[in-house]
C-alpha cells in the first residue's frame, strides 16, 4: 500500500471518528441531560449576578440628600424679609377658626359632652375634702370669635436657627361658668357647719400676643414635628366674679373671693402657656394614606329640581305669576292646555283603533 492510499485511509477514519464523537456528545448533553441540574445551575448563575447587582445598588443611594436648609435659605426661597415685610391681617385664618369654634359650640349644645366633662373634672379625686358635690348651674360658651391680627415672622430667641410667628389675639365676649356647692366644716368633729356657696366666673376680655413655632419633638424617637405655642407675659384678662355665700343672711359678691379666684386663674395660665413655658402638640404624618381618604356625597338637589320643573311643565306649563303679564300667562296656559289635549286625542285615536281590532269586544 502506497503512501497516498494510507493518508486517505487515515483521513477517512479520523473524519468518521470525529462525527461519532459529536453525535455521542449531542445525545448525552442535549437529549439525556437532567433539566433540573441545568435550571439550578442557570438560576444560581442568575442569583449570583443579581446579588452582585444588589450589592452595587446598595452602595449608591437612590434618594439624594438635599443640602441643609437654614433660616436664611427658607426666607430667601419664600421671598420673606423679616425686616421689611408688612404684618398680615389674617382675615382668612379668623374665618377658619370661627367655623371650628362654631362647630364646637354646636356639638356642646347637642350632645352635652362639655357638661359631662366638666362634672368629671370638678368632682374628680382632686376635689378638696371641705367641699361638697359641685353642681354646675350655668354654662355660656359665648357668641363672638377671637380675632387674630398683626402676624409677623421673626427668628426664635429660644431656638436658634428656627422661625416663629407672632400674632395679636383679641376676644371680647361673655364666657360664663356658674357652680354651686357647700363648704363643710369638719373641725372639731365632722360636719359641724355647712355653708352654701354660689359662684359665677365670666371672661369678658382677653388680649395678648401668641407665639407659634415648629420644632422637632424631643419626647419620641420618630423625630416628628411638634407645634408649640405660648403667650407673652403682657397679656390682659378681664374677669367678672359673682359670689353668694350663706343660706339665710347671704353675702353677695365678696371682694376677697373675687380676688382669690382671679389670682388662681392667672396663676393657672402663667404656669402653663406664658413664656418661658409653652405647650406642644405632636403633628401627625401628612403623607396621603388610603385609610384617611374620604369622598363627598353626591349632590341630588339638581336632579330633584329638574324633576320638579319637569312635573310643573307636564302639569300645565309655566305657573302663572304676579306682576306684568299675569293675564297673558294664564291665557297661554289655557291655550297650551287645549292644544295639548287635542294632540293627545289625535295620538290616542289610532291606538284605540288598533286595540279594538286586536281585541274585539264579545
Amino acid at each position: 500500500m502506497d503512501n497516498y492510499s494510507w493518508s486517505f485511509l487515515q483521513g477517512f477514519l479520523i473524519g468518521q471518528l470525529s462525527v461519532i464523537i459529536m453525535i455521542c456528545a449531542f445525545i448525552k448533553y442535549f437529549i439525556f441531560s437532567d433539566p433540573s441540574t441545568d435550571s439550578s445551575s442557570s438560576r444560581s448563575k442568575r442569583s449570583n449576578s443579581s446579588s452582585r447587582k444588589l450589592h452595587k445598588k446598595k452602595s449608591t443611594s437612590v434618594l439624594r440628600n438635599p443640602p441643609p436648609l437654614t433660616t436664611a435659605t427658607i426666607l430667601s426661597k419664600t421671598y420673606y424679609n423679616v425686616h421689611s415685610h408688612q404684618p398680615e391681617s389674617l382675615d382668612w385664618f379668623n374665618v377658619l377658626i370661627a367655623q371650628a369654634i362654631a362647630q364646637f359650640r354646636d356639638d356642646a349644645r347637642t350632645d352635652g359632652a362639655i357638661l359631662d366633662s366638666l362634672n368629671k373634672v370638678i368632682n374628680g379625686p382632686n376635689k378638696p375634702d371641705f367641699l361638697d358635690t359641685i353642681k354646675i348651674t350655668e354654662i355660656s360658651l359665648g357668641e363672638d370669635f377671637p380675632i387674630f391680627s398683626n402676624c409677623r415672622i421673626t427668628p426664635s430667641l429660644e431656638e436658634p436657627g428656627k422661625l416663629q410667628a407672632k400674632m395679636d389675639v383679641d376676644l371680647s365676649d361673655v364666657i360664663t361658668l356658674g357652680v354651686e356647692t357647700r363648704l363643710l366644716l369638719n373641725y372639731p368633729k365632722p360636719l359641724v357647719a355647712v355653708l352654701p356657696v354660689g359662684l359665677s366666673v365670666s371672661i369678658l376680655r382677653f388680649s395678648g400676643t401668641l407665639s407659634i413655632s415648629f420644632i422637632p419633638s424631643q419626647e419620641n424617637t420618630s423625630n416628628s414635628t411638634t407645634l408649640t405655642f405660648s403667650l407673652l407675659d403682657d397679656y390682659r384678662l378681664e374677669l367678672s366674679v359673682r359670689s353668694l355665700v350663706g343660706s339665710r343672711s347671704r353675702l353677695q359678691d365678696v371682694p376677697k373671693i373675687a380676688q382669690l379666684i382671679e389670682s388662681r386663674i392667672h396663676a393657672w395660665i402663667d404656669e402653663r402657656v406664658v413664656e418661658p413655658k409653652f405647650q406642644q402638640i405632636v403633628l401627625p404624618s401628612l403623607w396621603p394614606r388610603k385609610r384617611t381618604t374620604r369622598e363627598h356625597a353626591p349632590d341630588t338637589s339638581t336632579d330633584s329640581d329638574s324633576i320638579d320643573k319637569g312635573s310643573n311643565y307636564r302639569d300645565g306649563g309655566v305657573v302663572g305669576g304676579g306682576g306684568v303679564g299675569a293675564g297673558a300667562g294664564e291665557g297661554s296656559t289655557r291655550s297650551g292646555g287645549s292644544h295639548r289635549s287635542n294632540s293627545m286625542r289625535q295620538r290616542r285615536a289610532p291606538l284605540m283603533t288598533a286595540m279594538h281590532h286586536d281585541y274585539p269586544t264579545p
